[in-house]
């Protein structure tokens, strides 16, 4: 039974990977921060363990990796957080939550990677959730967008790094999450997608041998693929 952590797991597109890996007979070690949240959306998966907690906390770091076991065979990097909404322009972004976005969008995922590293075995997959903010100049999306395009970075260096595993950025393009909303508030997005949609891209990334870099979800969509 292959094993798999997913961070930011109690709801969107976390919880829709998560569902999908599930039926497919995947453990799962699964992350976000409302434990609550987390314990209402997962409790019907049969092999996932819940753990609650800070991805950007490193005790919590440790223990996803801990409940993982001794093999890692998927590590999907979803965890993130928007910054203030609605975002301001950076010559008024506050430095010191500027640098909590980066701290939990950029450094996180790379610290929760390290740990991780040794576990996953030859072939194993990291898959990173970026977006378009992070290669686009988008008006009042420097702090999150900059954060990403860090986050673009150290995953396209891993990837010639570790040639020997497959590692990707992934973005799912715009969804109907509450991130979504939050980062246009007071609009009505239900002309977006549901992150469902966005599942077989990422099966497509798992279940394929593509070369390691950056992918949008509807590149790889059946229709598209």
């Amino acid at each position: 039974m292959p094993t798999a952590i997913i961070t930011g797991a109690s709801r969107g597109l976390g919880l829709a990977l998560a569902r999908a890996l599930n039926e497919r007979g995947w453990r799962l070690v699964l992350d976000a921060r409302g434990a609550g949240a987390l314990e209402a959306a997962t409790n019907d998966l049969t092999n996932a363990v819940a753990l609650p907690g800070d991805v950007a906390d490193p005790n919590h770091r440790g223990a996803l990796v801990a409940l993982a076991g001794p093999q890692i065979d998927l590590l999907v990097n979803n965890a993130s957080v928007l910054g203030p909404s609605p975002q301001p322009e950076l010559a008024q972004y506050p430095v010191d939550v500027l640098e909590e976005v980066y701290r939990v969008n950029t450094i996180a995922p790379l610290a929760l990677t390290q740990l991780a590293l040794p576990h996953i075995p030859d072939g194993g997959t990291i898959i990173n959730v970026t977006s378009d903010a992070g290669i686009e100049a988008y008006d009042g999306w420097g702090g999150y967008g900059s954060s990403k395009a860090a986050f673009e970075q150290w995953t396209a260096v891993l990837g010639v790094e570790r040639p020997h595993l497959r590692i990707y950025a992934l973005d799912p393009g715009d969804m109907r999450t509450q991130m979504h909303q939050e980062a246009f508030p007071g609009e009505d997005i239900s002309d977006r997608p549901l992150p469902e949609e966005s599942v077989p891209a990422f099966l497509a990334l798992i279940d394929g041998q593509l070369q390691n870099g950056r992918y949008r979800a509807h590149d790889l969509s059946p229709v598209n693929a």
